[in-house]
């Protein structure tokens, strides 16, 4: 295997992982953009999974098996926006309880589905159906450029979803009314805005889209249930936002560098490359990074303004009535 074949599969191991991370992390980038902050993520990732995994398995439709785990999403989320927006409640605190809740939940069920008489364990079964990749003659021939166009629906529809949200979020009224409700829910409040419902439209969404990025796991990269199978990517995309600066137009970088730091030790195994270094130390990798980033960018903001370019009201309730 020459170099250039080398790191063609490796740019394609890499966004067939980052597939999962770049929903995840867009998810909760339009989430905290509102002024919540969902922990939730790795849990809502988790159930996301399995919902899809199961309902496509039962039904054979992959368009329904994204349904579910679209909808499981949403509705994770919409238990932590009730919590937090209409209870008021730490959102720190109620971020970790659905992770603990759908971790479990998931790994639960994943092992009995169905009344306990008959159910059975999903654990080891294989889909009648999956996302493949699709390749573009011609395009997809080309050496390493070629690899961003032999992939699967999921990704290619990233390609169109990562610059509308930009532009939405920064060109449209209804961008300026989400960073508006982030940044000053007081004001917005002031000029009209209904800041509790925007908070619960965009943290449901940001759960739509981590259920379609569990779904992605289970139906796409690697077809079938396993217990914790995101292997920690939830907690991984909430430390993109923050290397993402928020910006939706960011995420695709922070992405395909922790896609491709994971997809490097597979890489290498299969390529027989000998390492100086053993190849455990590129699995924690991505979390060394994810360390390091969150230093830079303290000390950078120490430097600057003093605080992140975070929402100012991230993490606080409204606590103004609305009518």
């Amino acid at each position: 295997m020459n170099g250039i074949e080398f790191f063609t599969r490796l740019l394609a191991a890499t966004l067939a992982m980052g597939t999962s991370l770049t929903y995840a992390t867009l998810g909760e980038v339009f989430t905290e953009k509102s002024g919540v902050l969902n922990l939730g993520v790795e849990g809502t990732m988790l159930m996301g999974a399995l919902a899809g995994f199961t309902a496509t398995y039962f039904s054979g439709s992959l368009f329904l098996g994204m349904l579910m785990a679209i909808l499981i999403g949403a509705f994770f989320s919409l238990i932590h926006a009730f919590i937090t927006i209409s209870l008021r409640a730490n959102q720190v605190v109620s971020g970790l309880a659905i992770t603990m809740f759908g971790t479990g939940l998931a790994n639960f069920l994943g092992k009995k589905i169905g009344p306990s008489s008959n159910g059975f364990n999903l654990i080891g079964l294989n889909l009648p159906v999956k996302f493949n990749n699709i390749k573009i003659p011609f395009i997809s021939d080309i050496p390493i450029i070629g690899a961003f166009f032999d992939v699967s629906l999921l990704t290619y529809a990233l390609y169109f979803i990562l610059p509308i949200a930009w532009y939405y979020m920064y060109k449209t009224k209804f961008g300026l009314s989400l960073r508006a409700v982030g940044e000053a829910p007081r004001t917005a409040a002031a000029m009209g805005l209904n800041v509790n419902k925007n908070r619960y439209l965009y943290t449901m969404l940001g759960g739509a889209l981590s259920g379609i990025g569990g779904a992605a796991l289970s139906l796409c990269f690697t077809p079938s249930w396993n217990d914790g199978m995101t292997g920690g990517m939830g907690w991984i995309a909430i430390a993109l936002v923050i290397f993402s600066a928020w910006n939706p137009g960011k995420v695709a970088i922070g992405t395909l560098v922790f896609g491709g730091i994971t997809s490097l030790q597979f890489a290498i195994q299969a390529a027989g490359i000998k390492m100086i270094i053993p190849v455990q130390f590129l699995a924690i990798a991505p979390y060394f990074i994810t360390l390091i980033t969150l230093v830079f960018m303290t000390v950078r903001a120490q430097k600057t303004n003093g605080r992140f370019a975070s929402p100012s009201a991230l993490g606080t309730s409204f606590a103004i009535d609305e009518k």
